[in-house]
Formats: structure tokens, C-alpha cells, sequence
């Protein structure tokens, strides 16, 4: 849109179809969008309106809320999913308070996909080995990339907490400062743009897959998540005395009963199941632990005014409004019916089969498929239309034979 236009407040409308357009460019069936194929009235966010710093000609982005032309959110929106569970919550005097880590690699530019990825070279000309994880010079034949990336995060008032190096070849981590949770799913979709905008201007490559390497670990996108009093701000997982509340225990019962439904929206591609088909530090479980990274469910070690539950089983690939959505109303869920957690793991263990979650995309578009909890919460349209979207793109997957098929099938007898 010009920005006259913009600035005389034209609205912006869009097909309703495009909020179930998959990854590809296709559309599933239009009755999972209404026959008609409407349209929907884009309203911007007058708090994430964005001149873009990383471009030459003056441009800005805007965050918008997608909604039906009656003036209510469209049920098909994430993002007004996610307003709607905070809007639950603050109902109950309670506002969530969010933080999320995102991990992604930068490589050099992979023009033939049906090669690996490769790390850049850097300023000494040698492309990293995996070396540096955690080192504090780990990004220095990157500086002038995260130069940039720093100057733009400041330019679009992203805040951040820490930046490091993973695990990975080329592997970073970004930390966003936790607050509201809407805004910061703006951030972290924010971030997330503004990387691979940022990368192609010097000449990289930025891949925020669960899975991009093989051998190597994956990306996440781990999730805190603490509940505070709206009126006193005062964390309600611990108690006076410092002590976990029933609801800090009623939270964890619920992220347990609705993880294995809602695997699919926090691993959302088929390659989300290559990260967790490798548990350490990806663990595709719903268990819950105090400081233990092989538990789904992590309480991390803080004092307990920063009591709080991280859900690590999203990846880096998930959007960040849906996972953060489905994580606070499974919360909620388990606050609303007053479910009990199992018991605490610790060390080394054995998942039990109830605490086991989907292990492939098709298990898990299933499972949400027949699931009434994410009816319940995010109502009939929603899960109908994002199982017809995934599964266009899985029959996609499956439409394509891999180079391993043809390396090791192809001489057996």
C-alpha cells in the first residue's frame, strides 16, 4: 500500500483464503474458508507500525490484525488466537508473562537444494568446523552482519537479553526480554524477518528450519512462561513464602494434557520431526523437571519471584503466535479444571508412554484432527482449516523421492 493511502486510513482487505495458504503457495478446499472466499479487513497495530532500516528506498512494515468485515477477529488468525487466550486470562485478574529463545543458523547462499548447507567464510577466510559454541569470538567473521542486525533491532525497538553461539556449526541463539505475549510474538516474528533481510544484504544465507544440518543439533524456539496478578504484578506461581502455588502445579497439569494434541502447531513441518527424533535437548516428551533440559517441560533454576515453566518443544520453525497460544491455553486449560501434574523426573529416565508425544507430522496432524481440547479452544474452524493446510503440504513431502531412497533402496533385491 502507498504510504498516502495508508495514512488516509484505506482499508486494506485481503481473501480469507490467504490465512490457510501453505507453505508451497496452494489453498486447501474453500470450505475450510467459506465457499464464497471473502474477504477480511486488515486493521494495523498503530503500536508495531515499522520504518524498515535495512532498506535503500523508505519502506515500513505493519503488523496487522486480520479481521471478518463484521468488525470480530477472524477465528482463522493466530494472532487473534493469541489475543483471545490473553483476553481469557485477563478475565481471571491474571496477566501472562512471556520470553522466547530463538535459534538459527547463518550459512553461506545454497543455490542447488539438494546440497547440504555450508557455513559462510569468514573474515579469515575458513568457513567455522563447529568449534565455537559459546565462544566469545565465536561471530567475529560475521561482526559486520550483526553489526547490522544489532543497529536494526535498536532501529525497530527490539530489546534484547542475550546473543550467543549454539551448538551448531554456525548456530546462534537470540534471547528477547520477556514481557506481554503478544508483544513478544510481534518481536519474534519481527526478529525473525528482519534476520533474513538483514543476511541477504551481506551476502548470507539465514535458516531458521527445526533441522537445517544433519549431525548437528536443531533449532528451537523454547517458550518461559509465568502467570503475574494484573493488579499487583506479583508472580502467582509462588506463594508468600516463596513456595510453588496450586496454580504453578495446575499450569505444568495442563501443558501436559495438551501437548501431545498440540504437537502440530508447535512442530509444524515435516522436518520439525528430524529435531526431535534426536531428544538431547529436544526432547519430543511432556514430562516436567526442575532444571533438567532431556523434560519437555523445564522449570528453570531462579528465585521465585521468577518462578516460571519453559516449554522446549517448539522449534525455531514454529509461528510464534500460534505456539505461544497453544502453550498459554494449555496453561490455562489445566488452571480452569485444576489438573494435577504427574510427578517431577530428575536424572536420567524412561518416558512413560502417556507422557510420549507425536513422532512424525502425520501422527500429529491426527492427533489434532481428532483432538476436543483444541476445538474447545481453538474452535472447529481453526483446527479443520490448519489440518487441511499441513497436510496439503505433507502429501507434497511425500510426492518427492529422497536422494537417501534412491542411495540405499535402489540396489536392494
Amino acid at each position: 500500500m502507498t504510504a498516502e493511502g495508508f495514512l488516509e486510513g484505506r482499508r486494506l482487505q485481503m481473501a480469507r483464503g490467504v490465512l490457510l495458504q501453505c507453505i508451497m503457495g496452494g489453498y486447501p478446499p474453500a470450505r475450510f474458508y467459506g465457499s464464497d472466499d471473502g474477504d477480511l479487513a486488515l486493521t494495523a497495530d498503530p503500536q508495531q507500525i515499522h520504518r524498515l532500516p535495512w532498506s535503500s528506498q523508505p519502506r515500513a512494515l505493519a503488523i496487522c490484525d486480520a479481521d471478518e468485515l463484521s468488525g470480530e477477529s477472524s477465528r482463522l488468525s493466530t494472532r487473534g488466537q493469541l489475543k483471545e487466550v490473553i483476553a481469557r486470562y485477563a478475565a481471571r485478574g491474571l496477566a501472562p508473562v512471556v520470553a522466547t529463545e530463538l535459534e538459527f543458523f547463518v550459512f553461506a547462499p545454497n543455490t542447488d537444494p539438494t546440497q547440504p548447507f555450508q557455513p559462510p567464510l569468514g573474515l579469515d577466510g575458513r568457513r567455522e568446523d563447529g568449534h565455537s559454541a559459546f565462544s566469545v569470538s565465536s561471530n567475529n567473521g560475521l561482526r559486520p552482519f550483526f553489526s547490522e542486525v544489532y543497529a536494526c533491532m535498536a532501529a525497530l525497538g527490539l530489546p534484547r537479553d542475550t546473543f550467543m553461539h549454539e551448538m551448531g556449526v554456525s548456530q546462534f541463539e537470540i534471547n528477547l526480554l520477556h514481557g506481554d505475549p503478544l508483544l513478544l510474538a510481534d518481536q519474534t516474528f519481527l526478529f525473525k524477518h528482519l534476520l533474513k533481510e538483514v543476511a541477504l544484504k551481506h551476502g548470507l544465507t539465514v535458516v531458521c528450519m527445526a533441522k537445517p544440518l544433519a549431525r548437528t543439533p536443531g533449532s528451537s524456539m523454547h517458550i518461559h512462561q509465568s502467570l503475574v496478578d494484573s493488579a499487583s504484578g506479583r508472580n502467582v506461581f509462588s506463594d508468600e513464602a516463596g513456595e510453588p502455588t496450586a496454580m504453578f502445579r495446575h499450569f505444568i497439569g495442563g501443558l501436559q494434557a495438551g501437548m501431545a494434541d498440540f504437537t502440530a502447531l508447535f512442530a509444524p513441518n515435516v522436518n520439525s520431526y528430524q529435531r526431535l527424533c534426536h531428544p538431547y535437548a529436544s526432547p519430543n516428551n511432556a514430562c516436567w523437571s526442575h532444571d533438567n533440559r532431556a523434560a519437555g517441560l523445564r522449570i528453570p533454576a531462579s528465585s521465585p519471584v521468577a518462578r516460571r515453566v519453559e516449554n522446549r518443544l517448539p522449534g525455531a520453525d514454529a509461528n510464534p503466535y500460534l505456539a505461544i497460544a497453544a502453550s498459554l491455553a494449555a496453561g490455562l486449560h489445566g488452571i480452569e479444571n485444576e489438573l494435577e501434574p504427574t510427578s517431577a523426573i530428575q536424572g536420567e529416565f524412561a518416558v512413560p508412554d502417556s507422557l510420549s508425544l507425536p513422532c512424525t507430522l502425520h501422527a500429529a496432524l491426527e492427533r489434532l484432527k481428532r483432538s476436543q481440547l483444541a476445538k474447545e479452544l481453538f474452535g472447529n474452524e481453526f483446527v479443520e482449516g490448519y489440518v487441511a493446510s499441513k497436510t496439503m503440504e505433507l502429501t507434497s513431502f511425500f510426492d518427492e523421492i529422497t536422494p537417501w531412497e534412491r542411495r540405499v533402496l535402489a540396489a536392494q533385491a
